[in-house]
């Protein structure tokens, strides 16, 4: 008699990974508001100058390239609007993505105390980062704000549509972010290359100075899926109808699914990963 064993397959369930996750995602909110809180408090409580750290980097880097643009040391292409608001604009932008990027991977770093001892909805981490972000934010859209009406740009209705594309900026750089997390918390240099492929990638974005005309750096940024992101939200900020709307649209089209692939992947490895740190 022919004796047949059936072994449950064990498949992963693509669908009630995205589910669970975001299940914990909900149950956590109150913790993740909590840690951020936290963090937060901590981050300006021993700061003289406190929030103004959230602008003063992109503030620096835009009066760099506005002082060498003044003084004839560089000679930049006709921007359309006054360059200190162009090249504040960009830095801003540059460093809410910068900042995107490095959230999951930040916050997921500085729990490594209580993520071997507690068991909680790592996610949790993940809303913690999006929200301290989101609050470094709201500080760097007031000061531009400033600078539009400073600079006589006006108001425009387009400026309503400002916070959407910047939220479009935030999803862009948690999504990759969250593709980074699992490896950097392995190898500590990860964080340092991010630093400096960042530094090398905002030479190569429409950040503070427009897209040339022509040659191999036009094909460059028009591929490189930040400038429509940039661009975008600079153009809402002064009121003028973009060019790249459609390929704004697409980048963040194209950041749905690989965001909830992201959240698969670091829903599966952080555990594992915690469980190699703790041994």
């Amino acid at each position: 008699m022919e004796v047949k064993i059936y072994q449950k397959e064990n498949k992963l369930n693509l669908f009630n990974l995205v589910k669970d996750s975001f299940k914990d995602i909900y149950k956590s909110r109150f913790l993740a508001r909590q840690l951020a809180e936290r963090d937060i408090k901590a981050q300006y409580r021993q700061s003289y100058f406190g929030v103004l750290w959230a602008f003063i980097m992109p503030l620096a880097t835009a009066l760099v390239w506005i002082v060498l643009n003044n003084s004839g040391t560089i000679q930049l292409t006709e921007t359309g609007m006054p360059y200190p608001l162009y090249a504040f604009s960009g830095t801003l932008i540059w460093s809410i993505i910068t900042e995107s990027i490095n959230s999951p991977l930040k916050s997921t770093n500085a729990a490594r105390g209580i993520l071997t001892k507690i068991n909680f909805p790592k996610e949790a981490l993940i809303v913690s980062g999006i929200y301290k972000l989101l609050f470094n934010t709201s500080i760097k859209v007031i000061l531009l704000i400033i600078f539009v009406f400073y600079y006589d740009v006006g108001f425009s209705l387009q400026l309503l549509l400002v916070p959407l594309a910047i939220f479009g900026a935030v999803l862009f750089g948690t999504t990759l972010g969250l593709f980074i997390t699992p490896i950097g918390l392995l190898y500590t240099d990860i964080n340092r290359l991010i630093t400096f492929g960042m530094q090398f990638l905002m030479y190569i974005t429409p950040v503070v100075y427009v897209i040339p005309k022509s040659g191999l750096l036009k094909t460059i940024m028009n591929l490189n899926p930040i400038t429509p992101i940039i661009l975008t939200t600079r153009d809402l900020v002064v009121g003028i109808n973009s060019e790249h709307v459609m390929y704004f649209l697409l980048v963040l089209a194209l950041c749905l699914p690989l965001l909830l692939l992201g959240l698969i992947i670091y829903r599966i490895s952080i555990p594992i990963i915690v469980e190699r740190l703790s041994a």
